[in-house]
């Protein structure tokens, strides 16, 4: 199976995000197959969430299930 979900980056109380198509066997960390965005959680509000939305759409109608804060975060971003 494939998720979306966050890969994390970043140093101690600075954390950064990429929005990753990932196999649920693989590592949060591990290699992914394709990235999609970045989230970016102590940015202004505006700056916080940036991602492809044609490739988000692509791996959701081919099965890819998103994880609970990815889709908040798609839901989010799509208002």
């Amino acid at each position: 199976m494939v998720k979306i979900r966050l890969k994390k980056f970043g140093a101690q109380k600075q954390p950064y995000y990429r929005i990753v198509v990932q196999d649920v066997r693989k590592p949060r960390d591990g290699v992914c197959i394709e990235e999609l965005g970045t989230y970016r959680p102590i940015a202004k509000e505006g700056d916080q969430v940036s991602f492809n939305v044609e490739r988000v759409k692509y791996w959701l109608s081919v099965g890819a299930q998103p994880t609970e804060t990815v889709g908040k975060l798609i839901k989010k971003a799509a208002k």
